[in-house]
């Protein structure tokens, strides 16, 4: 997987030492623990407001875009704080969305705010449609996520555009700003070639198009991962889409990726890319959710995409609580793997992709916060311990991205926007169902599901 592989690789890049990093986190956050006396409302509303921060409070100030990371020790070993991230961005609409649904920031503030977001969005550098993974948040240039990753980037595209798609929904039927916005995100997703990023007409669809380099990343989109929804949007586009023997073919490896494989007692159902015995990094769950309501979803091959999802994040939870490697803190309370900063052996902070079978002692907030709809009781019991007994983990944009309390409570002032993005859409999918309902109800989504042979009671798709 690329955000597994190439953040390895690039770990260095964010290396500074544990002791700058703490002394700064003490001077950052002076959080102080909430009462345990807080309702479980209460916390889900404090965390996603903690959370709507990040885009808010903290975005890059002319595209309003959300920013790839934001540092409260304000230490950027490569120059990015004006980096701009695609699928992190399409996160943060998402989560706007929810800050306006429930009262947390002004609607009329919010159009304001999202028009300058698509009209960025819109002179910014495309492909074919697609924008980069990277963009240079004061002048709509491309940054390079890696020498030939200079180009389209279809997934961290497929993850903006299901924000776009979601705000078009909200407002199309507002007033007249709303509905000049809603116009202009129409536009936007109408532009995207998805078709294009099938080299050729090839069953299945690439990660990358670059103009210099062409197809030579040469990734195929193929499952199981965190790339459902680039499919599902790619199929049902008015424009430039695709057909269901891509998805099929491509997507599902002819059917191949099946799994019959169980972990604690409870069913895989599909082979995670290079992660079969336990499943992937949680994020797996989480990012082609944001829209895409799993609930007794059903293709011709998976029956239901939420048991799916769910098994994958009871995996997870049940490895964290046998803790066969011992880590301090582990357990009903503290659990979660997923892609983020990390520790690094010397002490540093570095970037990983953790998941039980890359299990380095780190638990990072947004791995369980993410997955209420999944596991409700395990993922509010970590949220009450985080604000309740580990304020040193809270910082101004919520939890910090990643932390351990094996390696003496250490934590990082950091934030990613691809981590704090999903934690307010996802409790707000588990509260209301808020966002699955604005993407599913999608004229063009309800078609493009058909066209897959999806199925869903729920939304009326048969």
């Amino acid at each position: 997987m690329k955000r597994i592989l190439l953040p390895i690789i690039a770990a260095s890049l964010f290396a500074v030492s544990c002791k700058n990093s703490q002394s700064a986190k003490q001077e950052a956050s002076k959080i102080e623990a909430v009462k345990s006396n807080i309702t479980d409302e209460q916390l889900m509303n404090r965390v996603q407001k903690d959370a709507l921060k990040y885009f808010w409070d903290y975005a890059e100030p002319n595209s309003m875009l959300g920013r790839e990371r934001y540092h409260e020790d304000n230490i950027y070993p490569d120059n990015d704080k004006h980096v701009v991230t695609t699928g992190g961005s399409g996160f943060g609409l998402a989560t706007i969305l929810v800050g306006v649904e429930r009262g947390f920031i002004p609607r009329k503030d919010a159009v304001k705010r999202l028009t300058t977001m698509m009209d960025f969005l819109a002179k910014a550098d495309r492909y074919k449609g697609a924008w980069s993974h990277w963009i240079n948040g004061e002048t709509g240039k491309t940054v390079p996520f890696g020498k030939k990753d200079n180009g389209g980037d279809l997934v961290e595209t497929a993850f903006l555009t299901s924000g776009i798609l979601m705000v078009r929904e909200y407002f199309k039927n507002g007033n007249a700003e709303e509905k000049a916005l809603a116009k202009k995100c129409d536009e936007l997703w109408k532009g995207i070639q998805w078709n294009w990023y099938t080299k050729g007409g090839e069953k299945v669809l690439y990660w990358h198009w670059s103009p210099e380099y062409q197809w030579e990343m040469n990734f195929p989109l193929q499952g199981y991962n965190e790339c459902l929804v680039t499919y599902i949007l790619a199929a049902s586009s008015p424009t430039y889409s695709i057909d269901a023997e891509t998805y099929y073919k491509g997507w599902t490896r002819n059917g191949t990726y099946l799994s019959d494989k169980e972990k604690y007692g409870l069913p895989m159902y599909v082979k995670h890319n290079g992660a079969e015995e336990y499943g992937g990094p949680l994020f797996w769950a989480h990012y082609s959710y944001i829209g895409l309501d799993p609930t007794n979803l059903s293709d011709k091959l998976i029956k239901n995409y939420f048991d799916l999802n769910k098994n994958q994040v009871l995996i997870d939870y049940k490895y964290c609580v046998e803790n066969p490697k011992g880590w301090k803190g582990y357990g009903p309370n503290y659990w979660g793997l997923t892609a983020s900063y990390s520790r690094n052996e010397n002490g540093g902070v570095g970037y990983d992709a953790h998941f039980p079978q890359n299990d380095r002692g780190v638990i990072t907030p947004t791995a369980a916060l993410s997955s209420f709809p999944y596991s409700p009781k395990e993922s509010m019991d970590f949220l009450r311990f985080m604000y309740t007994q580990k304020p040193e983990f809270i910082g101004s944009a919520g939890p910090y991205d990643a932390t351990s309390i094996n390696y003496n409570n250490w934590t990082t002032p950091r934030y990613l926007a691809i981590d704090q993005g999903t934690i307010a859409p996802m409790i707000e999918n588990y509260r209301t169902g808020f966002l699955w309902k604005l993407f599913m109800n999608a004229p063009e989504i309800q078609q493009g599901l058909k066209k897959l042979s999806f199925k869903s009671e729920k939304y009326h798709i048969k």
